[in-house]
């Protein structure tokens, strides 16, 4: 039961309930970005907008629009590709090695304590990863973890890690989810998925799952801690 619930006797009734709602909880998801790994979105921007003829903040916003990021997401164009769209949109032609530096600025580290909560709760539930992503970040924050945390990669942490660009999908579309339920024999009923974005938390209850959203101030052991998972 959430700690609020001793200082709100009039709750109480409303949290049991959802204690007894989240311990038939058998398999949980987790998002990488902002949930596992910290994230800096605007550090990217700000390393695009020293390359660009024209404000990176409007091209991001509309190149969102355009099938560019999900085509990268869902490995169906190569990282050249990708940097020649947005150099395309940026108006300018800067080196792949400014590029990519620039593509990976958002990515920071992996707190230690979330790499320790995970090996704690994979003792009790069956974990998984679920990333949209692409093969550069990939490649990128697997080095951070080598360098930082002696991991090669996270796989040590889940029993399963999905990458969207390795998949050829990606969240928030039904299939995906399904996908990882059906693969892994799971019950959504009995299936947790935290993700920090609102999309792809309503992309996954509607196949059913119990998805939650992460607040962006907030770190997902909180989280763990409030619903006593542990």
């Amino acid at each position: 039961m959430p700690d609020s619930c001793k200082i709100q006797p009039a709750k109480i009734y409303i949290c049991r309930l959802f204690a007894k709602y989240m311990s038939k909880i058998n398999a949980i998801i987790f998002d990488l970005g902002g949930v596992i790994i910290n994230l800096d979105i605007a550090a990217t921007i700000a390393a695009f907008n020293k390359l660009s003829a024209q404000p990176f903040e409007a091209i991001y916003t509309q190149l969102q629009q355009t099938p560019v990021f999900d085509l990268f997401d869902k490995g169906l164009i190569t990282e050249q590709e990708f940097f020649n769209g947005l150099k395309e949109a940026m108006g300018a032609e800067p080196d792949d090695a400014s590029m990519l530096e620039a593509w990976n600025a958002m990515l920071l580290d992996f707190p230690l304590h979330r790499l320790e909560l995970l090996q704690q709760l994979k003792s009790k539930y069956r974990l998984f990863l679920l990333s949209n992503t692409n093969e550069t970040h990939i490649r990128k924050f697997e080095a951070q973890l080598l360098e930082s945390r002696g991991y090669r990669n996270l796989e040590p942490f889940f029993e399963k890690v999905y990458y969207s660009c390795r998949m050829g999908m990606r969240k928030p579309d039904a299939e995906i989810f399904e996908h990882v339920l059906k693969e892994n024999r799971l019950v959504a009923e009995e299936t947790l998925f935290i993700d920090d974005t609102i999309h792809h938390v309503e992309g996954a209850q509607k196949t059913g799952i119990r998805a939650h959203l992460l607040p962006k101030d907030k770190d997902v052991s909180l989280l763990i801690k409030e619903w006593k998972l542990l």
